[in-house]
């Protein structure tokens, strides 16, 4: 998928849409974001030695298991509802990809729980445990 298939699934837009592409393949989502430099989030993160900021590693996480619910949940939206044993191991910073890699672990009612790891150049750098609701739009 790329962005703008993305955008069918998530209602993120502009500069909180995290992810550049992202595929599905055998109940594992798959996504990519590679670190321009130029991220608003990277403005004062830190001056002279910018770092991606580890709620925006987790955010990646979390809108790239929203593609492993992309089919049957139209008309919903994802929201975050908990991070659990998030380890951060590696910084990444500009000229990375980060490559997500992203399961569902449980599912009861509209609540999922997913589990996900980031990774630039086969290093992990960010491992998290959480869980989103889906809710439907008025």
């Amino acid at each position: 998928m790329n962005q703008e298939e993305i955008k069918k699934i998530l209602p993120h837009r502009d500069s909180m849409l995290l992810i550049d592409e992202a595929k599905l393949k055998d109940g594992i989502a798959y996504g990519k974001k590679t670190i321009t430099g130029d991220e608003w989030f990277l403005n004062g993160h830190f001056p002279d030695n910018p770092v991606v900021p580890g709620v925006i590693l987790c955010e990646i996480l979390g809108q790239s298991a929203c593609v492993l619910l992309s089919e049957g949940n139209e008309s919903t939206t994802p929201f975050f509802t908990g991070l659990d044993k998030v380890r951060f191991k590696n910084s990444v910073r500009p000229g990375d990809t980060l490559e997500t890699q992203c399961k569902l672990i449980k599912h009861k009612g509209v609540f999922y729980w997913a589990e996900g790891k980031g990774f630039v150049n086969g290093k992990l750098c960010v491992s998290a445990e959480f869980s989103f609701a889906l809710i439907k739009e008025s």
